[in-house]
This record gives C-alpha cells, sequence and structure tokens, in this order.
C-alpha cells in the first residue's frame, strides 16, 4: 500500500479513536505531512522506538505503542517469562504516563505481569527495579534530551542492561510480525488488576535505589568535613532528576544545595529549556545566574530521565564557572575512585574500566596508570551494561568505572545504565575531597591534564530529515568506506576501522584484522599524536554525528588542534 492507502485505511478503521481521526483529517489538505506521517512505519530499532508525538504509523502514539508492546509479549512468552513481569516507568514528557499505562495493559492482556511505577521515575532507576523485582524486562517511556515534540520506548532486560545481541534482533522481529494493529491485545486496568497481574510501585523501591547508590561512597569522613561549605546549585531540567538528587545529597548530609526554582517541576513542554539537554550550554543558563548570586563551588544539570549529567565548576582564579564536557567529569569521576581504591587496597587485582570508542583517550592513560584492564564497546551505555553481566558470568574482570562521552557514567552495578544521580552524588564527593584539601574541582582537572596530558573532544552533529536526508547520511557513509581517508588536513591517519565490515585497515601497510567488536554501521580513524575522529549515523534521530578528539601539551594547544582536525574533517565530507 502507498502511504496515501494507509492514511486512508487509518481514517476508516474502527479500531481507530475519534481524536486520532480528527488529528489525521485536520491534514487531509497537507500531501507531505501525511507522507512523512505514514511512508514507513516508526521503526523499532535495537534500543527500541523514539520519534515525535503524532498520528501516524511514523509517529509515537498509543497504536506504535501497543504494537511494539505486543511484538515483546510474543517474545517474552516464547522465553517463558511471562511469571516474572515487566518494570515500567515514565519521565514528565507528554503522553509518558499515557503510554506507559498502554505498554502495561497490552502486557497484562497476554498474561505477563507488570509492575508500574506511580509517578514519574528516573531511566536508572528502572534498570535497578527490574533486577530488584526479578523481572524479565523492562520498559522506560522516555525521549531522553530530545525536543519536547519527541518520546521513546526503551526496552531492558533482566540482567538490567538495554537490550543486546541477540535479543534485540529477535525483539524487533517479533514487533514486525505485528502488522494489523487489531492483533493488538490490551484491556481495562481493572480487568488486569482483578487478575493480579497489574501492579503499582514506588516508595520502597526508592528506598532500596536510594541505600544502593549510597553503598558506593568510599570517604565519607570528606563529606562530614566539607558538607557545610560546599554551595551547590542544581537544575533537574522539568525531569525526573529533582527528588532523588535532592534526596541522596540531603542523606549523605550536603547542607547547601540550591534547586533552580524554574525548572524544579515536571513540565513536558520544557518552557525555560527548549531543548532540554545538558550538553547544550543554554540549558545552564537560569542554573549559571543562580551560581553566580549565590557564588557556588558547583552547577549541576540532569536531563529529562535523568542518566546524563551537565557539569560547571567555579574557577576560582577567575571568578568563572568552567564548562566539563562527559569525558571531563568522567575522567575525574573515573580519578578519585581509581587513586582512593588504590590508596585503601579495595582496588581489585582484576578491575576493569569501560569506555565507548568514542570516548575519551585520557581513559586509556588512566587505565594502564592504574594497572586496570581498559575495555572498548561500541557506542551506547548498554553496551558498558552488557559488560558487567559478562564479567557476572565469566568471573574474569570486576567492574570498577564505566564512561561514555554522552555525559553518562556509572558507579557500581546497582544499575546497568548510566544513571546520573550516582554521577551527582560521585562527583559531589569528589568536590568534597577538593574542599577537603583546599583545591577545587577545576584544580582537579588541571591536575589530572598535567599528569596525563591535554585531552580534548568534539561532536559534531548534521541533522538530515525525511527520505532525503536517509539518502544523504548513506552517501555520506558509503563515500567515505568507498575511499578511505589518508589524511585529515595535517592528521596522517594510521588505521581505518570499520565496524560494518568487521575490518581495520593497517593505512601504513595495508594489514586487515579484525575490530573485534559486533558490527555497527561506524568509521572510526586512528590519527598521529592520540587524535582520532569517528563517523556514525545517530540510532535515535536523523542525524550524522562526527567525534573527534586530540592530545595536546596544554589547553591552548588542544584547542588549536582540535579546531584543526574538526575543520578538516567538515572539508572531507563537503561541510
Amino acid at each position: 500500500m502507498s502511504y496515501m492507502d494507509v492514511y486512508k485505511s487509518w481514517l476508516d478503521s474502527e479500531y481507530i479513536d475519534d481524536g486520532t481521526k480528527a488529528e489525521l483529517k485536520a491534514i487531509e489538505s497537507n500531501a507531505k505531512e501525511i507522507e512523512d506521517r505514514f511512508y514507513k512505519d516508526l521503526e523499532f530499532g535495537t534500543g527500541g522506538l523514539r520519534g515525535v508525538i503524532g498520528a501516524g504509523t511514523n509517529r509515537l502514539n498509543i497504536y506504535t505503542v501497543r504494537k511494539a508492546t505486543q511484538g515483546l509479549a510474543n517474545f517474552i512468552i516464547s522465553e517463558g517469562g511471562q511469571d516474572k513481569g515487566v518494570a515500567i516507568a515514565f519521565d514528565s514528557r507528554h503522553m509518558s504516563p499515557e503510554f506507559s499505562k498502554e505498554a502495561a495493559l497490552c502486557l497484562n492482556a497476554n498474561g505477563i505481569k507488570t509492575y508500574r511505577f506511580d509517578t514519574l521515575r528516573p531511566t536508572p532507576e528502572l534498570s535497578f527495579a527490574l533486577r530488584e523485582l526479578g523481572c524479565i524486562a523492562g520498559i522506560v517511556i522516555t525521549a531522553s534530551h530530545n525536543p519536547p515534540e519527541y518520546n521513546g520506548y526503551k526496552v531492558y532486560w533482566e540482567d538490567g542492561a538495554q537490550i543486546t545481541a541477540p535479543k534485540d534482533k529477535q525483539i524487533i522481529t517479533e514487533v514486525n510480525k505485528v502488522t494489523d494493529l487489531s492483533q493488538v491485545k490490551t484491556m481495562t486496568e481493572a480487568e488486569a488488576a482483578a487478575k493480579g497481574l497489574y501492579h503499582i510501585i514506588g516508595q520502597e523501591i526508592d528506598d532500596r535505589y536510594i541505600a544502593a547508590l549510597k553503598t558506593q561512597i568510599i570517604h565519607p569522613e570528606y563529606i562530614e568535613k566539607a558538607a557545610d561549605e560546599i554551595k551547590i546549585v542544581y537544575t533537574p531540567l522539568h525531569g525526573t532528576g529533582n527528588l532523588p538528587v535532592r534526596r541522596v545529597l540531603k542523606e549523605l548530609g550536603f547542607k547547601h544545595v540550591y534547586v533552580v526554582p524554574e525548572q524544579e517541576l515536571p513540565d513536558g513542554d520544557f518552557p525555560t529549556v527548549g531543548y532540554p539537554n545538558p550538553e547544550d550550554p543554554k540549558a545552564f543558563t537560569l542554573a549559571l545566574n543562580l551560581a553566580k548570586e549565590i557564588d557556588a563551588d558547583i552547577v549541576l544539570a540532569t536531563d529529562p530521565d535523568a542518566d546524563r549529567l551537565g557539569v560547571y565548576v567555579k574557577d576560582t582564579a577567575t571568578g568563572e564557572y568552567v564548562s566539563f564536557t562527559g569525558n571531563m567529569s568522567g575522567m575525574v569521576i573515573a580519578h578519585y575512585i581509581l587513586s582512593q581504591r588504590k590508596e585503601n587496597h579495595t582496588l581489585p587485582d582484576n578491575g576493569a574500566l569501560v569506555k565507548t570508542i568514542v570516548t575519551t583517550n585520557m581513559a586509556d592513560a588512566l587505565a594502564k596508570d592504574f594497572d586496570v584492564k581498559l575495555i572498548e564497546v561500541l557506542t551506547g551505555f548498554k553496551y558498558i551494561g552488557e559488560q558487567i553481566k559478562f564479567f557476572e558470568q565469566q568471573h574474569n574482570y570486576e567492574y570498577v568505572f564505566g564512561l561514555e562521552e554522552s555525559y553518562g557514567c556509572l558507579v557500581g552495578t546497582h544499575a546497568r545504565d548510566k544513571d546520573a544521580v550516582v554521577a551527582v552524588m560521585a562527583l559531589c564527593e569528589v568536590a568534597a575531597y577538593c574542599k577537603s584539601n583546599d583545591k577545587t574541582l577545576w584544580n582537579q582537572m588541571v591536575e589530572i591534564y598535567e599528569k596525563y596530558g591535554y585531552y580534548k573532544e568534539d561532536l559534531k552533529s548534521i541533522t538530515l530529515k525525511g527520505i532525503d536526508g536517509v539518502e544523504k547520511i548513506q552517501a555520506i557513509m558509503e563515500g567515505l568506506r568507498k575511499n578511505p581517508v589518508k589524511a585529515f588536513g595535517t592528521f596522517k591517519v594510521l588505521k581505518m576501522r570499520d565496524y560494518k565490515t568487521n575490518e581495520v585497515l593497517d593505512m601504513t601497510g595495508g594489514e586487515i584484522s579484525e575490530t573485534g567488536l559486533p558490527t555497527s554501521n561506524v568509521l572510526y580513524y586512528e590519527l598521529e599524536s592520540d587524535a582520532w575522529c569517528c563517523a556514525r549515523p545517530s540510532g535515535t534521530e536523523p542525524k550524522i554525528k562526527f567525534y573527534m578528539g586530540v592530545k595536546g601539551e596544554s589547553l591552548k594547544d588542544a584547542d588549536d588542534k582540535l579546531k584543526a582536525l574538526t575543520e578538516a574533517l567538515l572539508f572531507q565530507i563537503g561541510e
């Protein structure tokens, strides 16, 4: 069927509600809009669904949520996991409560128990909850840091991590088998509750989650010493972080935590930011204003589902607030954990530091210095979570810390996804340690730079929407594959890793070896002088992302090298 035929079938279907039909009737004269909504089904990818909220097969709505859930239900039943049940959480976005309930009731109609949070919760708490409850799977309704018109549907498996191979493909296959919306089962909440299938969870899981976080504190004495001296500004950016972040800091004893009042309450419109991403400096405008007013030491922001953490710290020498990238905050936390655990003899002999391929090479230097195993995985924190499972199964390594460049890290193994709540806690402990030793977090960062090198990274994203955008992204990747780049400006390519073909091409000798990682549409270039760059189409947004990193002799040298590499890369692809 053509997209117009599918559009008409929704208008004629008895299964589609009147409100959805009215939304579709309102666009009947806009062929381009109809095409965009119906030219394809919203793809259930390796992490789940993400898309614009609205009516249509290429939108997120109760019908596409039900379809995805029916496929998941069929897979769970095939695995014999229906009695274990599924935990479900949701964030502050529009339709998040409704989508989470639709998912629960679809699962219930298939005879699968559900444990749905009573109100919004952070994504990492879902990862924790499903393991605490012994569930076979978990669902989080969130679009993370995307603009307000988006929402998403993420699937987790019983180890607490987002689904990975082979289960991701197996679930996708089951979802794709649901070709008729009328195949989807559902029932009322009253019916589900009467059959003992629908359960509400809340405070008891919160208590266990916070208790698990607090076990990761290394030096409570530093916190006790500095808790009354440190001023912390925090913003949840209208998301889920407000209550758990404030609670854990309060219970640890931090006395001066100032929450940005305009951004405290959940709001799916994200009226003060628009783009609720702690990677975006604009998201910090209100927080920095408050920080300057009260002379804060540290400024923190979590994204709507509280798995990413953005950071600014005060440079007392200049009086200015310095932005930390995800790599920088991750390295400060990693260095603290490794150094302090080594000092108190709790660093395991078989410890492992896990990072993604686009995360700073400083992690490699740190791992070498503290004699822990450095393990590299594909982009996506689910692969870090998966490593924890492997460690537990194989008894070869013990997880010490994991991080990715996109402002995500995990201290401890209570969750198997990045956790901004525990990251806040850990960074505030490091701040207390610094305060107790008459220095700042910025001083600490500079000391790390001085010891390991001035590593600096950047990311350029190019948004290409619609059918034409998809084709252009494919053309860029194929062009890079067919014509291997020998140099980006003055940066000579040493090796090119093609994760799609599982080949590493040595550009100097011509030898070909394997990447050692699962296949993915990613090109990675190892460059001279510990520099690198990488091209990767986004799996959740209509974007192609270009990552780059350098090592400098000073901050200025690193800045200059990064600028030169970025310009050379963009020139290479014609941007």
